[in-house]
């Protein structure tokens, strides 16, 4: 049968609910990989697509038998591509080496001897011929969970309702990144950023897009010293600040190679940054930094690199400014 396209729901940032609220809400912990939709035919094949629509099976070979998991039944899954590391965490840079490999199955298949993924499963919205979209998130998951989806690459981690300070504080002392708190009684809003699913990191980090570098010295000359980089508000690139720690000389060596590769003689960010010795790049770099604070103007205060985001394009970039950053 032919199954709907269904773009993932996507949640908002924020905190805890209310105290009072509690026991309205489940709580799953937050994963740091690579979301995708997952399109079970009923005939043994499996189909996966990124938050782009892009389809990205081929990355992940590994994953291929859960195409069969269900038998004739058709199924559309929500969920999160991982790579593991020795504590059995999430490791967002060990997964880099295996996006982008869709087109390239080959290598794909090297690296997934090597690094192999699991997929954790949190939502169903189509099942046989009946889409489940419209049913509430407490139906949705007693649905998925009834699937029994635990397999060698995949699995179907419990929520917990209710107990979210206690969940918090869990995800906080394993180190993992953070919580997604799902109201018991919401509908699947595809392609939405609702906030009836509320996402709270435990690390503070954003996604910015690299619109230039400025030329290290010493050792590292010719290679980025300090990484330019700002967030979509308004229909506009605005500059919030310059990164300059957080990469490996391997990583800054790669940087390097991208940003020469999108030089470019125009400034991308709206206003333009009084920034002497800036080299300007086409803004099409994703990255994720870390930082401590906000100044009154927008401007990150201590940001530190954390990775590349391959997975995601520039129009995701967006956050909320005042209206005088400079």
């Amino acid at each position: 049968m032919s199954l709907p396209l269904i773009p993932p729901m996507l949640a908002t940032p924020g905190i805890l609910p209310p105290a009072t609220q509690d026991a309205r809400w489940a709580y799953e912990t937050k994963q740091d990989g690579q979301r995708v939709v997952i399109y079970l035919a009923g005939d043994g094949s499996l189909v996966l697509r990124a938050r782009s629509g892009e389809e990205v099976t081929a990355a992940y070979p590994e994953l291929r038998p859960l195409g069969g998991a269900l038998g004739a039944t058709p199924a559309v899954l929500d969920g999160e591509v991982l790579a593991l590391d020795e504590q059995g965490r999430a490791d967002f840079q060990l997964l880099q080496s295996r996006m982008g490999l869709a087109h390239a199955p080959g290598r794909a298949a090297r690296r997934a001897a090597q690094t192999p993924v699991h997929l954790v499963l949190f939502d169903v919205m189509h099942l046989a011929d009946r889409s489940l979209v419209p049913l509430s998130y407490v139906r949705r998951r007693q649905q998925l969970e009834r699937l029994g989806l635990d397999g060698p690459h995949w699995s179907t981690p419990a929520a917990l309702v209710g107990h979210g300070e206690e969940a918090l504080r869990a995800t906080q002392e394993h180190g993992l990144e953070g919580l997604v708190c799902k109201r018991l009684d919401s509908v699947y809003e595809p392609g939405v950023r609702s906030r009836a699913w509320i996402k709270i990191r435990n690390m503070h980090s954003e996604d910015v897009v690299v619109g230039g570098w400025l030329p290290g010295k010493g050792r590292i000359t010719g290679l980025p010293g300090a990484l330019l980089v700002g967030q979509r508000a308004e229909g506009r690139l605005r500059y919030v600040g310059g990164v300059g720690t957080g990469w490996s000389q391997q990583e800054r060596e790669q940087l390097g190679a991208l940003l020469r590769a999108a030089e470019t003689d125009v400034c991308p960010f709206d206003p333009v940054p009084v920034v002497p010795g800036a080299h300007w790049v086409v803004p099409r770099l994703v990255g994720e930094v870390r930082f401590s604070t906000r100044t009154r103007a927008g401007l990150l205060r201590q940001p530190s690199w954390l990775r590349l985001r391959p997975d995601l394009t520039p129009e995701e970039s967006a956050a909320e400014l005042p209206d005088d950053v400079d």
